[in-house]
């Protein structure tokens, strides 16, 4: 303690999961460390993944499956701290869990154990926590970083910033991340929604008369495409294969949805070929769900027997069902979203430890940076490897 001061070796804003692992990995090396949160348990994003159980790592993660505009800067953490390297932690702590469609990894119990977990690596090496008290002004001087916790001054020579981007708010995330990093001079790519259902407007929103219904599609943004379920909503489209493009759609642009993926556009004339006397109603009824095949049928104008539809209109259709175009009016916003693209510029970061390289003892972790992973574990992944390569050099 110096002049009513207590000092620490580093201090971590932000006890999610990038903040609990560097909080980890630097006390286990020796370090003295402060782990603070606003919020009143540690991991609360955690605790709510994955229906309840995490989805705390993919078998694929690899820079392939991020955002971000630098593509190679999370190549560095993640080849050195690899989902492999977190399942054999959480085989060390004896956690049950199994592997779900497109390697995407859950507990078979519950989150807690995955919080309970890191929070054992924390006490492990002697990690002070502090929760439930708004952290106040943070100031840089003659090399240290000076933090107001409620009424307690802290300093540390290094400060992380660990708390995330605005997505989810009701769990307590905001920009507060962004505006220290804006503070010490690092630049800030604009943050906006991801992994967020897609809302649609006008004569598009009839759709919404088949909210719940559910079913595997391709969805295509760009040069995104997702093979996932899609599932609309009373406000538009969501499901796995939305939210995966939604991370890539812009305002203005469309979405392409594969209704059909294992069919090629001619099949509804090779089923008139085989089956003329089949209804084009129950022919799509075959393929989809009964309420969405009835609305895309009526949409595209097919009624009676196949037979009686000429091959030019049924090649049309089949072609439309394999791109049917929307055009969403909007996101439901952070509220709703997972996760956030964007955030502190990956420029002004060393790809290597996080640290920002103009100002010595600053580093950033997790969802604050611009990386963003898929729907499917991977952001969890950049959460261990980005805290993990930071905790290394702490």
């Amino acid at each position: 303690m110096r002049n009513g001061t207590t000092s620490f070796d580093a201090i971590i804003l932000g006890a999610g999961a990038a903040g609990l692992m560097c909080a980890a990995v630097a006390g286990q090396r020796g370090r003295r460390v402060l782990l603070v949160d606003h919020a009143d348990e540690p991991g609360k994003k955690i605790l709510i993944s994955g229906g309840g159980r995490c989805n705390f790592t993919n078998v694929h993660a690899g820079p392939q499956n991020y955002l971000s505009a630098n593509p190679h800067f999370m190549k560095s953490a993640l080849g050195r701290y690899t989902p492999a390297d977190f399942v054999a932690l959480v085989d060390e702590h004896r956690i049950a869990w199994h592997e779900k469609t497109l390697g995407q990894l859950f507990c078979d119990n519950s989150a807690r154990q995955i919080v309970a977990m890191l929070l054992a690596e924390c006490e492990k090496g002697g990690v002070t926590l502090q929760l439930g008290e708004t952290v106040g002004q943070v100031a840089h001087t003659d090399g240290r970083f000076c933090v107001r916790v409620g009424e307690r001054s802290l300093e540390a020579p290094q400060l992380v910033l660990a708390t995330g981007g605005p997505s989810i708010p009701k769990l307590g995330a905001t920009g507060f991340a962004y505006d220290l990093a804006r503070r010490f001079g690092l630049k800030v790519v604009e943050p906006r929604p991801a992994l967020v259902p897609l809302t649609l407007s006008g004569e598009e929103a009839l759709f919404r008369e088949l909210s719940g219904v559910a079913t595997e599609v391709v969805a295509r943004s760009g040069s995104a495409r997702f093979r996932e379920a899609a599932l609309f909503t009373h406000r538009g489209m969501s499901g796995p294969a939305i939210l995966q493009v939604s991370s890539y759609w812009r305002h203005g642009q469309a979405i392409a949805i594969d209704f059909l993926p294992d069919d090629e556009p001619g099949w509804l004339v090779t089923e008139k070929r085989f089956r003329p006397r089949a209804t084009a109603a129950a022919t799509l009824r075959s393929k989809l769900p009964v309420r969405l095949a009835d609305t895309l049928g009526q949409r595209l104008g097919l009624s009676g027997e196949l037979g009686s539809i000429t091959d030019r209109r049924l090649q049309g259709a089949g072609a439309t069902l394999a791109g049917w175009t929307f055009r969403p009016n909007g996101t439901e916003g952070f509220a709703k979203a997972e996760v956030t693209v964007g955030g502190i510029a990956t420029a002004g970061l060393s790809s290597q430890t996080m640290a920002a390289r103009h100002l010595p003892g600053l580093f950033c972790i997790g969802e604050a940076v611009d990386v963003t992973g898929w729907l499917g574990g991977y952001n969890f992944q950049w959460a261990w490897a980005s805290g993990w390569a930071a905790g290394q050099v702490l």
